[in-house]
Formats: C-alpha cells, structure tokens, sequence
C-alpha cells in the first residue's frame, strides 16, 4: 500500500474534520497515511502559505471552509495541481439546506460559539471533576448520571467523555470492603449505570496499572479469586437495584459512553427522571 499525503483544512478548530477522517481511515488497515493538519484558515494569506507545504507534498485534500472566496481559491490552486479534494460537509448542508428551505449561514465554528449549550458543558464537565471516585457524594442528586463499578472499570475516562457531551456525571467505586454510601440507593432524578467486565480483562488491567506505577505485579488487587468475588459483587448490586449494566470488556470508552446515552435517553423517552438528550 503506498504512502499518502493527507491534508485536512478548516477554517475553525479542525475537530471535525479530524473525527470524519479518523472515522474513515479506520477502515483501512495498515494504511500508510500523513496526516497534515491545517486549522483557522480564514485568510488568502493564510492558505498560500498552506498550498507551498500541499504542492511540496502532494495528496488528498479534505476540507471544511465556509468562507465562498477562501474556498474558490483552494479549488482553483487543487485543480492546478492535480490534486483531489472532498468537501467533507457538502452533502450533508446541502441536504439541511433542501429539508429546512434555508441557506445555511456560512460562517466559520458557529459549532463552538459560547451560547447556551457551551456554557452547560463546561458546567458538566466542572461537576463531573469535582464528583469523580465517589467525592462529595452528598450532590449526586444534581447529577444527570452516576456510574458504578469495581476499581479500573473504566468510570472515570467515561465520565469525563460523558462529561464533554454536556452531561453532569458522578463516578463511585464499587468495593467489597467499603459499601458505597447509602444515597446511591435512594437517587430520584440520576440514572444509575453499572459498568461490568470479565475477571480476566479487569486483572489484566490491573495488571497493567501497576506495572505502570511499578508496583509489584502480584497483590490482592490482581488476585483472581479476589478479583471474581468483586465483579460478583458489584453485578449482585446492579442487579438487586434494577440498575442497567454495560459490560465494558469489549468496548471502547466512546462506545460504553454512546450505550450510557441511549439509556439516558430511552429512560427520559419512558417519562424517567433523565432530561432526554443533551447538546452534543
């Protein structure tokens, strides 16, 4: 397979752009890709100098700019070169713009602007900080959701992903010696998520985690008997409570974090306690 140059332009923060690529370039394997990232190009000045680093390296251009003649002009110097180039958002504005019967604004990072929803997920993620490792408990009522699992099953990346989707998430440790405390069974508004995982995978983690720290490899915390009466334990719990459980053995923490929100939402679609969904 041979090597390719890609370029990935926008007039905003890239994050876009980065995700549909990554997307797509996870159905190749072993791709030899460059990847060359260009953000905030908003200027005719601005993309000369981008077009001598594109021409010195030619390849496929993917591209997210809004602004008409900074566009017209990245395709009129693509064309000269020879080079392709996806508008990566095309068809999909084109079809909003056919369904709502309106123009689309064509201005560049209207998705990050500071309005409502920007200010709840900062909120969010501040909340899910200050609530990670089950502290300050005593607030989990002002929480969207709580997630409970026994040690390195993956609750804290999870709320913190949870967190950037704009909801207000607070983690416990589920611990055969140290029971959680008892609000976490009285909880009214909040969905409580079980997060589960085979023995095997969870040792192996561990494993890992100390290895890491370099600390010694084999203690109680890796112990399989120990380890096989903590998962039972934590699943007895979420089984007892009626608490839906996602077994995160083979899923990424975006995946766990995509099953979290369609229980959040099915819960709030069922006239639960939950909100519905949150701004993305």
């Amino acid at each position: 397979m041979q090597r390719l140059h890609l370029h990935l332009l926008s007039d905003s923060t890239g994050e876009t752009l980065e995700m549909i690529a990554k997307a797509a370039l996870a159905q190749f394997d072993g791709a030899d890709v460059v990847r060359h990232f260009w953000p905030m190009v908003r200027s005719m000045q601005h993309l000369d100098r981008i077009m001598g680093e594109i021409a010195a390296n030619p390849g496929l251009v993917l591209f997210t700019l809004v602004n008409a003649e900074t566009r017209e002009r990245l395709e009129q110097r693509c064309i000269a070169l020879g080079l392709p180039m996806v508008p990566a958002l095309d068809a999909v504005t084109d079809a909003l713009q056919q369904q709502l019967g309106v123009q689309a604004k064509g201005r560049p990072g209207r998705q990050h602007m500071m309005d409502e929803a920007y200010f709840a997920r900062v909120d969010a993620i501040q909340f899910t900080i200050a609530h990670d490792d089950g502290v300050n408990w005593e607030n989990w009522e002002e929480a969207d959701i709580v997630l409970a699992g026994v040690s390195r099953s993956s609750k804290t990346p999870t709320s913190i992903y949870l967190a950037n989707r704009g909801y207000k998430v607070a983690n416990i440790p589920i611990v055969v010696e140290s029971p959680p405390p008892p609000m976490l069974f009285s909880l009214r508004r909040p969905m409580v998520v079980g997060l589960t995982t085979s023995p095997e995978r969870l040792i192996a983690v561990r494993r890992n985690r100390l290895l890491s720290l370099n600390q010694a490899p084999e203690t109680a915390y890796v112990d399989n008997e120990q380890v096989t009466r903590e998962v039972q334990y934590a699943r007895r719990m979420f089984a007892d409570n009626g608490w839906p459980v996602i077994d995160v053995s083979r899923r990424s923490i975006e995946e766990t974090a995509a099953a979290v929100i369609n229980l959040y939402n099915e819960r709030g679609a069922a006239g639960g306690s939950g909100d519905g969904a949150k701004p993305i």
